[in-house]
């Protein structure tokens, strides 16, 4: 069954994470077991810190929803040992003629070539010029004619090689076998198999007969063995006996792996002419074959969005995926589906409090460690519930999961708002913690948010933070960058600046000095920041 990603924000906080994983348990709680928890960035200190608190593990990162091979339904076709007979390779082609090839691989699982009736064919046509062949090992030959050893040197032989000849009845000698490199094949001929025996010969075939106890005991190096096939038939399927090695396709192999992406495999593909081309894994092993058809109607990645519903927060190649549901709070913007969705969107402080009123309206009660990882979720994403977007919701459902959890919340606010030490992170780690990016009216900027118990002592990095943004403005063309240094015991941020600061100061009627300013009561980026920009460019 394909995994469902639940997945946040880039660059995601306590809020994006944990909503995630709790919305992922609770549908596999109901019985939907394939829904699976991910995340898109780094773990910031403040959510390590719940994680570790409540004893959960962070979830698998993902970097693309883009069509990848292991996303299509390839087919998964035994393959061939390079030891196994030809026989053995076309009997399966023959039953299985929607299969156009098969990968034929080393002892250690890696591709050695491509086996197809193309190939079988053509060395078969050759063997009619060509009739010699070296080196097939005994039991290949055995196995392929249904044949039993006649004579004891046939149990000293390992490998056969010859000219293949059917000996047919006849007076002239000149007609006849004359070298000794020969595979000689006969039916009740007692003076035939005589004469190649005298002549030690490779091997002789006796083919629907039986030999006589004076050849059986003979002195010879010949290896006799018997078949229940006639001559021509046997014939034919001795040069089926080869190793596929020796047949298959080795040259101008065009291979995939499972994380390829469907763009460049299409591309690929139709630069080429194969029918079939083989999947390896990370370690280069087979793991099956795609066909042009496996290309028309390509199965998509599943995601649920929490904790956000625009394009640019969300994961690369999000446009590829099958959006199934968006669960947010945030203001609706730009993310566009094929089809019909579930969409659940309120206003309230934090995701993870609609997670909780979802495990509230069908009836499950969360486990106590995730309900004190919701619990810091909601305290995390309000700023101790002094955020502008909080609602007595949020208080009532973080006060119920914190009764659940056996957790105080003021404990709990203090520890994670401890978390972003001025000093112990770089100041690129700690601008990234927790960034996003936004299109309104034509701007496009970034809003990096770093939530402390000193925002004094973090201005003091001040220098560092604006060679960041300045680097961030230019690589990524944004027309401006800020940086909310929000202060949970002065109740507002130390807003730090780059670009036009005419906007700012219209924005939020304050007067920028060393591209800093204080906004007393502004905590919330999303509810007081960019509201008050697009405001101002209408």
């Amino acid at each position: 069954m394909d995994p469902i990603y639940v997945t946040g924000h880039r660059n995601p906080d306590t809020d994006s994470i944990v909503s995630a994983m709790a919305y992922a348990a609770l549908r596999n709680a109901l019985g939907d077991r394939e829904f699976v928890a991910a995340r898109l960035g780094h773990v910031s200190d403040e959510t390590r810190l719940v994680l570790d608190r409540f004893g959960f593990e962070a979830p698998p990162r993902i970097k693309t929803m883009r069509t990848q091979v292991q996303d299509l339904d390839f087919d998964t076709p035994p393959t061939l040992n390079c030891a196994v007979t030809v026989n053995h390779g076309w009997t399966y082609l023959q039953a299985n003629p929607q299969i156009p090839a098969l990968p034929v691989v080393n002892s250690d699982g890696t591709l050695y070539g491509m086996l197809s009736t193309r190939e079988i064919a053509g060395y078969d046509m050759k063997s009619f010029d060509h009739p010699y062949i070296e080196d097939i090992p005994l039991f290949n030959l055995l196995s392929v004619l249904e044949g039993k050893i006649l004579n004891e040197a046939g149990y000293l032989v390992d490998k056969i090689s010859g000219e293949v000849t059917i000996a047919v009845p006849q007076d002239h000698p000149g007609l006849l076998f004359s070298r000794k490199d020969s595979i000689v094949l006969c039916g009740q001929q007692p003076d035939m198999v005589r004469r190649a025996m005298d002549l030690g010969v490779s091997c002789v075939v006796i083919c629907q007969a039986t030999l006589e106890e004076s050849l059986r005991t003979m002195p010879t190096d010949t290896c006799i063995i018997s078949t229940p096939f006639d001559p021509y038939k046997a014939a034919r399927l001795i040069y089926q006996s080869v190793p596929v090695s020796l047949v298959c396709r080795t040259d101008d192999l065009i291979c995939f792996h499972l994380s390829d992406f469907l763009d460049d495999v299409q591309e690929k593909v139709i630069e080429s002419r194969y029918r079939s081309y083989p999947i390896l894994d990370e370690e280069n092993k087979v793991v099956g074959t795609l066909s042009r058809f496996h290309l028309i109607r390509p199965r998509r990645k599943k995601v649920v969005l929490v904790d956000h519903n625009e394009l640019s927060q969300s994961v690369p190649g999000l446009e590829q995926s099958e959006i199934l549901e968006i669960i947010d709070h945030h203001r609706l913007a730009d993310i566009q589906t094929s089809n019909p969705i579930y969409v659940r969107n309120e206003p309230v402080g934090s995701t993870a409090t609609i997670v909780a009123s979802m495990y509230q309206e069908r009836g499950l009660m969360p486990e106590p460690k995730l309900a004190g990882l919701i619990a810091a979720a909601i305290v995390a994403d309000t700023v101790m519930f002094k955020s502008p977007t909080c609602t007595d919701r949020d208080k009532r459902m973080a006060e119920r999961m914190a009764r659940i959890a056996g957790e105080s919340l003021d404990e709990l606010g203090h520890a994670i708002f401890s978390a972003s030490s001025p000093t112990a992170k770089t100041a690129e780690e700690l601008f990234f913690s927790d960034f996003k990016d936004f299109h309104i009216a034509g701007h496009h900027f970034g809003i990096a948010q770093i939530t402390c118990i000193d925002s004094v002592k973090m201005l003091e990095r001040r220098e560092e933070f604006l060679q960041i943004m300045a680097k961030i403005k230019e690589e990524r063309g944004f027309s401006m960058m800020l940086l909310m240094l929000t202060d949970v015991l002065l109740v507002g941020s130390q807003l730090i600046f780059l670009g036009d600061n005419e906007i700012i100061e219209q924005a939020f009627g304050v007067q920028l000095k060393d591209n800093t300013c204080f906004l007393p009561k502004v905590v919330s980026r999303k509810k007081q920041i960019v509201p008050a920009l697009s405001a101002l460019w209408g």
